[in-house]
């Protein structure tokens, strides 16, 4: 039943939209109306405020982390905390990229992972996040940015010898990642990605 509730709540928290709440909060258009029109950090910057990305970058971590570190400290210390840890990680992932509160259509999950990432082992996101951060600062893609941070974490996971059920966990949120991101993938073989801070449509002040 722990295990149950736990899920749930992990699933509930992920479907929270920080990029919803942030654009109301700063008089934005809904960030699903404009650019990408995915809701989340990157979009919310096309509107031109910083602030409301920044906050959307964070609360979508955030929630990430929280729902993991809580998973940790009350996880039983055997095989199945383990399980709920890796379950959970999951759940909250999955309630980003499918809110029960926006029908089931949500963002990518970028940061939200990376919340997930930290809370499961502290190097493994810092050398996710130094991945992403590098690419983008070369390139300036942050679809192509999220796709390489994506295919590098579970190789550090591996590296760094987490438990098999952790591992799976990463990848399968890799392999979610990289499917949310076919259409950029499409748009960065065609040379028609947008970079990091440009506005494909202007946002509109609600």
């Amino acid at each position: 039943m722990t295990l149950l509730i736990f899920v749930v709540c992990a699933y509930l928290l992920g479907s929270v939209s920080f990029a919803v709440l942030m654009s109301k909060a700063f008089g934005l258009a809904d960030p699903r109306t404009y650019g990408s029109g995915n809701p989340g950090a990157t979009n919310v910057l096309r509107s031109g405020k910083k602030a409301a990305a920044i906050l959307t970058l964070l609360g979508d971590a955030a929630k990430g982390w929280l729902a993991v570190f809580l998973a940790i400290k009350f996880a039983p210390h055997n095989g199945d905390g383990l399980l709920m840890v890796a379950l959970v990680s999951l759940a909250v992932f999955l309630g980003h990229l499918f809110p029960v509160f926006m029908k089931f259509q949500g963002g990518k999950g970028v940061a939200t992972a990376l919340g997930v990432l930290l809370a499961i082992s502290g190097w493994m996101g810092l050398a996710v996040l130094a991945t992403w951060l590098l690419v983008a600062v070369v390139f300036r893609y942050s679809s192509l940015s999220a796709l390489v941070a994506s295919i590098a974490a579970p190789v550090y996971a591996m590296l760094l010898h987490l438990r098999p059920e952790l591992v799976i966990a990463v990848g399968v949120m890799s392999m979610l990642l990289i499917w949310r991101h076919k259409k950029n993938i499409q748009n960065l073989m065609s040379g028609k990605e947008s970079k990091i801070g440009s506005k494909k449509k202007e946002a509109q002040s609600a």
